[in-house]
């Protein structure tokens, strides 16, 4: 029921404590946006597949057997003679990732038209796309244009997770506009703060997702690390979301877990249109968004992408 489309990233995570004047030691862990989505999604029980295009190599034999592994279904994974995309990442004390990335001529932002036209699941009610390939020419444009068409359709829900990577861009006001596009085909949008603050200087994260809100998506959830989460649907109040508090070793892929979280929720309850997601009853989207909170805190307690299935969740819950 739900499809994921975007890059596919190896994370090169520092391993061990780092021994002065010896080179630093990495630990190779499959990531990337659409790839952690996926994942996170099908542990939680979601059919799910994943459209991306994969680079030779043993990077790429890891990334498939890693999404197969995993319960995803992975007929809609091309095989690219691109290289596959690598992320180095450094932890700071608290946890908190950052990342240099080693994107130039991958797989990840080639797709064609014709491409995705003929690697689109056929059952797919929910559609994710996001973070590097969502925004990189020249992939970008057939995703864009494939999203709208789906959106005008009807036929799934179209989600969006800018995830921006400023150190990636050439252009930022190609970007944000491309974003801005994005944002408004979409019927689910999760932005962190850390994004909203470079796509909108100085906005105020309550006031900003409920204009994005009133733009064209049915509900737009706006992260803030461990502070509350915003959730927004048109011409409702901000409902803010309170994360349940963990040991957190990083945060590699939680905003991936929390927007799989959710899209799990949805397919569960059957709130599969725009429509059914704006007259959702408040309490019923509030326990939709404390439990993908709560997934994506699960997966901060362990490094790397690594997210719960849902008998942890269910474990977490009780």
């Amino acid at each position: 029921m739900i499809t994921v489309c975007g890059e596919l990233v190896i994370d090169l995570i520092p391993s061990g404590d780092p021994t002065p004047g010896a080179p630093p030691q990495y630990t190779a862990f499959p990531g990337g946006n659409a790839l952690n989505v996926a994942v996170a999604a099908a542990r939680l029980g979601a059919t799910t597949h994943l459209m991306s295009r994969v680079g030779p190599g043993p990077f790429g034999a890891l990334l498939r057997e890693h999404a197969a592994g995993n319960g995803v279904a992975t007929d809609a994974m091309l095989t690219a003679p691109e290289p596959v995309s690598l992320a180095v990442v450094e932890l700071a004390e608290q946890g908190s990732a950052s990342y240099s990335f080693h994107t130039v001529g991958a797989a990840d932002w080639q797709w064609t038209a014709a491409e995705l036209t003929a690697a689109w699941p056929a059952d797919t009610r929910i559609v994710h796309i996001g973070s590097i390939s969502s925004w990189t020419r020249p992939g970008s444009l057939a995703i864009a244009d494939l999203v709208r068409r789906v959106r005008a359709e009807g036929t799934a829900l179209v989600s969006f997770d800018p995830n921006v990577r400023p150190t990636l861009i050439d252009d930022d006001e190609a970007v944000r506009t491309q974003v801005t596009e994005l944002r408004r085909v979409a019927d689910v949008v999760k932005v962190s703060a850390e994004d909203l603050a470079w796509l909108e200087p100085g906005a105020d994260l309550d006031e900003a997702a409920a204009r994005w809100a009133a733009e064209g998506p049915a509900l737009v959830v706006v992260t803030d690390g461990g502070e509350a989460l915003r959730a927004a649907r048109p011409g409702g109040a901000v409902l803010r979301v309170q994360p349940p508090s963990v040991t957190v070793v990083d945060t590699v892929g939680a905003g991936d877990s929390l927007a799989a979280g959710l899209f799990a929720g949805l397919a569960r309850t059957g709130v599969l249109t725009s429509a059914q997601l704006r007259d959702l009853p408040e309490p019923e989207l509030t326990a939709l968004l404390d439990d993908a909170a709560l997934v994506a805190a699960l997966a901060c307690t362990r490094p790397g992408a690594d997210p719960p299935t849902l008998a942890e969740l269910a474990a977490a819950r009780r």
